[in-house]
C-alpha cells in the first residue's frame, strides 16, 4: 500500500515541479486569494499542447490542491520536500529503474514512519476462549435494539458535536520551500 502511494507521490511531484513559482497572491479581496497561472506553468515547461496536463490543471481536484497548498505559510510534508529539494535526484533516476525503485521504497518507508510514529506500541491480543466455553448451554440472546433510544443517542451526539470547538491538527507551520523555478523543467 505504501509503495503504491509513494509511486503516486513521486509522479505528482514530477508533474507539478515548479508549481509554486506560478502561484499569485491576489489581495484585492478582504481575504487574499491564491491564483495559479496555468499558461505560465504550461508555457515555461513546453507543455502547451499537452491535453492531459491541461485537463489536470483545469480540474476541481487541482483547484483544491492550489487552495490547500498555495499559502506560503503552512505545515509542510513529504510532497513539499520532494517538489522543492529532490528535483535533481528525480531527474538523475529517470533512466535507471533500480534507482527509481530504491527511491520509491525510501518514500514508502517515510510514509509508514509518518503514519506510525510509535511503532513500539503493541496491539492488544484477543484472548482465547476459555476451555469448555463451547459446551455452555446458557447463551444469552442478542438484545433487541430500541430504535427510539438509538435516535435519541444520535441526536445527543449531533447536538454535542455542533457545540464543540473544531478539531485542530498539531502540525507545526513553516514557510513552504519554493523549490526551483518552473522554467528549469521540460517534459519529455
Amino acid at each position: 500500500d505504501k509503495e503504491v502511494r509513494a509511486i503516486f507521490l513521486r509522479l505528482f511531484a514530477q508533474l507539478f515541479q515548479g508549481y509554486r513559482s506560478c502561484l499569485q497572491l491576489i489581495r484585492i479581496h478582504a481575504e487574499p486569494v491564491i491564483h495559479f497561472h496555468k499558461a505560465a506553468f504550461l508555457g515555461q515547461r513546453g507543455l502547451i499542447e499537452n491535453d492531459f496536463l491541461t485537463k489536470v490543471l483545469n480540474g476541481m481536484a487541482f483547484a483544491g490542491f492550489v487552495s490547500e497548498r498555495g499559502p506560503p505559510f503552512r505545515a509542510c510534508d513529504l510532497f513539499d520536500e520532494l517538489v522543492a529539494f529532490e528535483v535533481e535526484r528525480i531527474k538523475a533516476e529517470e533512466g535507471n529503474p533500480p534507482k527509481v525503485i530504491k527511491h520509491v521504497r525510501e518514500l514508502a518507508e517515510q510514509l509508514f514512519k509518518n503514519e506510525n510514529p510509535n511503532p513500539h506500541i503493541a496491539f492488544q491480543k484477543v484472548p482465547r476462549p476459555t476451555e469448555g466455553s463451547h459446551l455452555r448451554v446458557h447463551i444469552l440472546p442478542f438484545p433487541r435494539i430500541n430504535e427510539c433510544r438509538v435516535q435519541e443517542l444520535l441526536q445527543e451526539g449531533l447536538t454535542r458535536s455542533q457545540g464543540a470547538p473544531p478539531a485542530t491538527r498539531g502540525d507545526k507551520k513553516c514557510v513552504v520551500p519554493a523549490g526551483p523555478p518552473v522554467g528549469m523543467f521540460t517534459c519529455s
